[in-house]
């Protein structure tokens, strides 16, 4: 059974041409850089401290960023610079995220950490939601809080922090770990954790994310949008996102003119 991901639903959104050429075509799309490697090295050690797990923190994020770093593909020109200063970044970030964890939720018990989704979606008979939520944790007021770990430079700003595309992710999570778990989504909270590299305070910043009934409407609708454009081969051009920000690799090369 074919399954859709949050990453392959904003590939979409992004540019439904984008997602021909990298989930259909398997054209290599992005691959990775420093940034890739310091945020999955650092999403290593939450994992740790979330399980408690005896380990030397920082040794573990050198060895996990180094093995991360060394794994990019041979294409990619890695910064030794960069990633020397991500070193110092880390080692000044890792010491913050548990008392960030107690100070924001003060009393909690661990109920899951890379949780797996791969949940049925109405109205589809031949896909599913694949996904994996970073943490999941209970607190005493019988609320249960998801949570998903992102690195940035300095943080984000209110804009970011309520860009509707962004927050989706958390906003399916939800809809369809309440689905897997039976659970009432009234009883269930969602959050992001920055890790911020450049801080030079407030280095881990949670702050909750608003994950209603109108707004799980309105992603749903998105996905069911974009699942029918993908089942129907629909490959429509989005100009806008050709230079807008980072841009897009593929344009004006041999794979979109």
């Amino acid at each position: 059974m074919s399954h859709i991901s949050y990453s392959e639903l904003k590939d979409w959104k992004f540019c439904p041409f984008y997602h021909k050429l990298t989930r259909v075509d398997k054209i290599e799309g992005f691959q990775g850089n420093e940034y890739t490697a310091f945020g999955t090295a650092v999403h290593a050690v939450c994992e740790k401290k979330l399980l408690k797990e005896d380990v030397d923190d920082e040794q573990y994020f050198l060895d996990t960023f180094g093995e991360c770093i060394s794994n990019l593909p041979d294409d990619v020109e890695v910064d030794s610079g960069l990633v020397d200063q991500m070193v110092g970044q880390g080692r000044q970030l890792i010491p913050h995220i548990e008392d960030a964890l107690n100070d924001y939720f003060e009393e909690f018990e661990v109920l899951a950490v890379e949780m797996p989704l791969m949940e049925p979606i109405e109205g589809e008979d031949n896909y599913k939601f694949k996904g994996f939520i970073d943490a999941v944790v209970s607190t005493p007021d019988g609320k249960v809080h998801i949570f998903d770990w992102k690195t940035c430079s300095w943080g984000w700003d209110s804009r970011k922090k309520a860009d509707k595309i962004i927050t989706y992710q958390l906003t399916l999570y939800k809809h369809f770990f309440c689905q897997k778990m039976d659970i009432d989504p009234k009883n269930v909270e969602t959050h992001f954790a920055l890790l911020k590299r450049t801080a030079k305070k407030n280095h881990v910043e949670f702050f909750r994310v608003t994950s209603g009934t109108k707004k799980t409407e309105n992603a749903l609708k998105l996905l069911d949008t974009a699942l029918y454009n993908i089942k129907n081969k629909r490959y429509i051009k989005n100009r806008l996102s050709c230079t807008n920000g980072y841009g897009c690799k593929f344009y004006k090369t041999e794979h979109c003119p």
